[in-house]
């Protein structure tokens, strides 16, 4: 139902839009999607896994949301923290943001589409994102091997 509306605001609307950048971008774009969809999931997923200890996860699983909304670049571009100091040595809010995976599930892929991140910084940012999937893959994993191994079920 939502197809129709959406085509005809971006038809009416593409003199707004930047020209589609070249095929080393959309490679660079589509791998940081992949990786940030996996993320995503993996993240998700060992949220999940806490109904193998807490009853209620509903509270948890809001908190994260709000949390994961405000520092993946949702709101608001996370290079709007920059200026904002920790007090720690120089270090700003936005540096502390960029070692979380927040920024990994949304602001990554779409500054590499827009070529804010190019060169060094892409291939850094990639790697950091491949690792945090595989960070987020295993912690998934620990959560559902010992999650199962105490888990119990009752009744008929």
């Amino acid at each position: 139902m939502a197809i129709l509306p959406f085509a005809a605001v971006f038809w009416l609307c593409r003199g707004f839009f930047p020209p589609a950048p070249d095929a080393a971008t959309i490679a660079a774009f589509l791998l940081a999607l992949v990786l940030s969809f996996l993320l995503g999931f993996f993240m998700e997923a060992t949220l999940g896994m806490l109904g193998f200890w807490v009853l209620e996860t509903s509270s948890i699983v809001f908190a994260y949301m709000l949390v994961q909304y405000l520092l993946s670049g949702h709101m608001f571009p996370i290079d709007m923290l920059a200026g904002i100091p920790t007090g720690i040595g120089g270090v700003s809010v936005a540096d502390v943001v960029r070692w979380l995976p927040f920024e990994f599930t949304a602001y990554f892929p779409a500054a590499v589409w827009l070529g804010k991140v190019q060169g060094a910084a892409l291939a850094r940012g990639l790697a950091i994102e491949a690792a945090w999937v595989v960070v987020m893959a295993v912690a998934c994993r620990i959560a559902w091997w010992r999650g199962t191994r105490r888990y119990a079920a009752f009744g008929g």
